[in-house]
């Protein structure tokens, strides 16, 4: 195991625009493989207590998010979406694609007790037109994407994703679409490229 990596303090000086909050446009509906995953993993998609649960973003979360994201992109092999075409979503397999590490990671924030609503699966389109699923944390700093193909954690805002639809704030078996960004912020990435370059040390 290395060394615990701590964020450091994430100020309060953030302008309220780069805070701005995920838009929901409507119900959709769910991804079949979710449907699916949920009759497998039922404890994983209960509803939290709080509709609008927030993850109090400090030194300790922030931490915990950058090693969750890092641990669960380097414990799974990556393999090919073509190739596991129709494959059930899974917790913690040998080796898997966007949708497991997703699953993965919200499970184990799951375990930490951070609050299942405000831990969201979400579906994006990437600059190749390629489906991507990736979890989205809503924190008082606004919502981070745990991402598989990267490490660092990002404001949803500051992705070159095209974002499509997400799990509902009410209830995690239902998905709502969402309006993708137009402002693009700078407020966040930088405290995790830090916590990044410190667990390099």
């Amino acid at each position: 195991m290395g060394r615990s990596i701590a964020a450091p303090p994430i100020g309060s000086d953030i302008p309220a625009s780069e805070q701005s909050s995920i838009i929901e446009l409507g119900p959709t509906l769910s991804p079949f493989q979710h449907v699916r995953f949920c009759q497998r993993y039922p404890s994983d998609c209960r509803p939290g207590s709080q509709v609008n649960a927030l993850v109090e973003l400090d030194g300790k979360t922030a931490g915990l998010l950058y090693r969750i994201n890092r641990k669960i992109n380097a414990a799974i092999i990556p393999t090919r979406k073509d190739v596991l075409r129709g494959a059930a979503w899974a917790i913690a397999p040998n080796s898997g694609d966007c949708n497991d590490y997703a699953v993965t990671k919200q499970h184990e924030l799951l375990q930490y007790k951070l609050p299942a609503n405000a831990l969201r699966l979400s579906e994006v389109k990437t600059v190749d037109g390629e489906g991507h699923l990736v979890l989205v944390v809503a924190t008082t700093k606004g919502e981070l994407v745990l991402d598989n193909l990267t490490d660092q954690i990002r404001p949803w805002k500051e992705t070159d994703y095209r974002w499509l639809k997400i799990q509902s704030k009410t209830d995690p078996h239902y998905w709502v679409e969402m309006r993708s960004p137009i402002i693009v912020p700078a407020a966040i990435r930088e405290i995790f490229r830090k916590i990044a370059l410190a667990a390099k040390r």
